[in-house]
């Protein structure tokens, strides 16, 4: 049995090696460059583009501007799942060049050259004359009556508000001896940083066109090109190969159809469009910022009476993903601490910013940091033990939620928190950091966290498998669920071995898709991979197995139940031979002269369930008072993330997030010009990305419990770790100083202002 073990990465030797190839390495160097001109204003419209000095830059072969789409053809850039049904469609908002100018860094032309260097010099070279318009930049002063409208089909610029209501907020608080807390946590707009910046490329074949890009969402990008072009889905074929990474922005449509457009225009011709660093945090997508206001009522005995949020997304200019991020984040809220009387108002809306769009979290880490934030303040005000007031209040055994009906099946917040409190000595340290004194303290903070595995019954899940018998009895296994770095193919190799009963170097997962060629799926995003994917693997590998045995009982006339396939080979049930092995069946069915069969199987499963992952993180922080710094000390993430199909990659996964939260929680912050609307620090060096540096060593810790809905008993890990790592540093700073800072990131100048604040400096 592979699943539960520790086995190599099967991708490890090629990428350590550097043979691995991806997207730019595939392109042909005949390919001409394309570059995207951007805006240089925040809101207006293009009234002229004067292109007459870049076409004469030696090299540049023509400047297309947003003059010269005469059909438009609007296309939604959302990564999910479509739909025939119109009203679960997502916003199509898009043109390839738009002379309707939303953000500072929109696209508006763009310019086709033989080298990098004529295409970087033409992006210069061209003029651009605007009427400009005035421009908003933060969400709530977006939503008043007078603000800049953005969009005129949405009022106010609200793309969308959603409300849950549950019991009676308005007579609950009525109830006598309940203390109010309420506060506003804020986070900010932050990048995905992933080492391999977007780039495709596009060329014609016929009257077909191929895009090569680097995707999360291959089969999602088919359709969206289709759209955007107005042509047949099925004359639009994208290869997906390695990925160096994507966290979310890769599960947005970028630069795709804008590269095939420019190939088309230029009669088929190789374009390459590979986005510079600075347009990443600018022109690709970034994660909601969102400001939210909480309050609680709150027992005597630490038990809640009632609770309400108000959650304001700010979306930028654009859908994207839109409302589905802010109302992931407040459906955590009422399930996370259950409490009969619930208000929440969830509102997306619009401004004059980079558009927002997926993120490793999708909206659970902002979530989690306006609710472990509050949850901490809650316990400091009513003087009860951070760790026991969640104890009390946190979602029991057996819980159900109406909608998705999810269950909690196990005491997995308790084993969460103990594990984790065992692992870093909190009991020690929480008692040895109170009450103190002097310029240099320590804390001890905690944050747990909610998420949801996959996309039902919001949208539709789905998955497909092939598997394919070669003649020395190896296997051939193609999905539409992408690896993107994550170690999804392992996984999957693993999952296949053990089905079947083959050795694991036996199985080869083709780990680049093709739309022509590889069955439905929709892609890599909401943690369902490993999920999704298992449930059509193991589908899959039967019917296969099935088909094998059939054919075992024509060579061996053994009855197909008294048959099974082990390590490789046919083996009979009744007393343990192996009969043949799977290379001598196979090469036999191939080329047999009576009964030639070529065995292979392929199947579509729709999932219709979801489970549930939670955890915990817990940090430990050093304080510099007068330095207003924090120095991460110590820090562990606990999981339930059901059975854990390669212990180390689930580990490698959970670092990973630990890390993208390290850096959420004390530095990073994308910053907009008020004036201008323009981003000020779009680069790895004023952009302030945490590094190995900034992190202690990090350690993960599991609970695992099996998830009984799951075909091998797994469930989310890959968004998870990424979700409570803020609000635990926040809290531990908390602890040391007595100071909360309710907006993210806890870096020198939010501590600045509220050390002054509280009278510390």
């Amino acid at each position: 049995m592979y699943v539960g073990k520790k086995v190599t990465r099967v991708d490890a030797y090629d990428k350590v090696i550097g043979r691995t190839k991806y997207t730019d390495d595939l392109c042909d160097k005949s390919a001409y460059i394309a570059r995207v001109v951007h805006s240089t204003i925040a809101h207006g419209r293009v009234v002229s583009i004067d292109t007459s000095e870049a076409e004469k830059i030696p090299g540049v072969v023509k400047v297309f501007t947003c003059f010269d789409l005469k059909e438009k053809h609007y296309f939604p850039t959302a990564g999910h799942p479509w739909s025939t049904d119109p009203g679960h469609q997502d916003v199509a908002d898009r043109l390839v060049l738009t002379e309707e100018v939303r953000f500072y860094g929109d696209d508006i032309a763009a310019v086709v050259a033989e080298d990098e260097v004529s295409a970087a010099q033409a992006v210069r070279a061209v003029k651009v004359e605007y009427e400009e318009y005035p421009f908003v930049l933060d969400v709530q002063e977006a939503m008043k009556d007078g603000a800049p409208q953005i969009h005129e089909e949405y009022p106010n610029n609200i793309l969308k508000h959603t409300s849950i209501r549950k019991g009676n907020y308005e007579e609950a608080i009525k109830e006598p001896g309940l203390t109010k807390i309420e506060g506003w946590y804020d986070t900010p707009t932050v990048q995905h940083c992933h080492i391999e910046n977007f780039i495709c490329y596009a060329e014609m074949e016929g009257d077909r066109i191929t895009v090569v890009a680097s995707t999360q969402i291959p089969h999602i990008v088919r359709r969206v090109v289709g759209q955007a072009l107005g042509i047949a889905w099925g004359k639009v074929r994208i290869i997906k190969p390695y990925i160096g990474g994507g966290f979310g922005n890769k599960q947005d449509i970028l630069y795709e159809p804008l590269c095939a457009w420019l190939c088309m225009q230029l009669g088929g011709h190789l374009v390459k469009l590979d986005v510079p660093r600075e347009d990443t945090f600018v022109s690709n997508r970034v994660r909601h910022a969102i400001r939210s206001h909480i309050i609680s009522w709150v027992r005597p005995d630490g038990t809640y009476a009632a609770r309400k949020l108000e959650a304001y997304s700010d979306q930028g200019a654009y859908a994207s993903h839109g409302h589905s991020i802010a109302a992931k984040g407040a459906g955590a809220f009422p399930q996370l601490y259950p409490c009969d009387n619930v208000e929440a108002d969830a509102y997306t809306v619009f401004t004059n910013k980079s558009v927002a769009g997926a993120m490793r979290g999708y909206g659970i880490p902002q979530a989690m940091w306006a609710v472990e934030c509050h949850t901490e303040d809650v316990a400091a005000k009513l003087h009860i033990d951070p760790v026991e007031f969640r104890r009390k209040n946190l979602m029991p055994v057996g819980y159900i939620d109406a909608f998705s009906k999810n269950e909690l099946y196990d005491d997995t917040f308790n084993q969460c928190l103990d594990k984790a409190m065992e692992t870093i000595d909190y009991k020690r340290k929480f008692k040895e950091y109170q009450n103190q004194t002097g310029d240099i303290r320590r804390g001890i903070g905690v944050a747990v966290f909610w998420y949801n595995t996959a996309v039902w019954p919001i949208s539709l899940e789905t998955s497909s498998c092939r598997m394919v018998l070669n003649q020395d009895g190896s296997l051939q296994v193609q999905l539409g669920e992408t690896e993107i770095g994550q170690g999804a193919d392992t996984a999957y190799t693993q999952m296949t071995a053990d089905v079947l009963g083959v050795p694991l170097e036996d199985v080869h997962v083709v780990s680049c898709q093709d739309t022509d060629v590889t069955p439905f799926g929709t892609g890599a995003y909401a943690s369902r991979q490993t999920y999704t994917a298992g449930f059509s693997i193991r589908q899959t590998a039967l019917l296969l197995k099935e088909r094998i045995l059939k054919y075992a009982h024509e060579l061996t006339r053994m009855p197909p139940y008294n048959l099974d396939i082990a390590d490789g080979s046919i083996v009979r049930t009744t007393d343990g031979r192996k009969l043949m092995t799977l290379g001598e069946l196979s090469t036999e069915a191939l080329y047999s002269l009576t009964n030639s069969q070529h065995l292979s199987a392929e199947s579509t499963a729709q999932i219709k369930s979801n489970a549930y992952s939670f955890g915990c993180t817990i940090a430990e922080v050093e304080v510099d008072i007068p330095m207003c710094k924090v120095k991460l000390i110590d820090i562990v993430n606990a999981h339930d993330a059901g059975t854990l199909i390669n212990p180390a990659l689930a580990e490698a996964q959970v670092h990973g997030g630990m890390s993208m939260g390290i850096g959420y929680g004390m530095s990073e912050r994308l910053i907009f010009d008020k004036k201008t609307g323009r981003a000020l620090n779009n680069n790895l060096l004023d952009y302030k990305l945490s590094t190995f540096m900034d992190h202690p060593r990090l350690k993960a810790v599991f609970a695992e419990n099996t998830e009984p809905t799951s075909a091998f008993g797994t469930k989310a890990l890959g968004e998870p770790p990424a979700c409570s790592v803020a609000p635990a540093i926040r809290n531990a700073v908390y602890q040391a100083t007595g100071v909360g800072v309710n907006d993210a990131p806890v870096n020198p100048h939010n501590l600045f202002r509220r050390f002054t604040e509280e009278g510390l400096i």
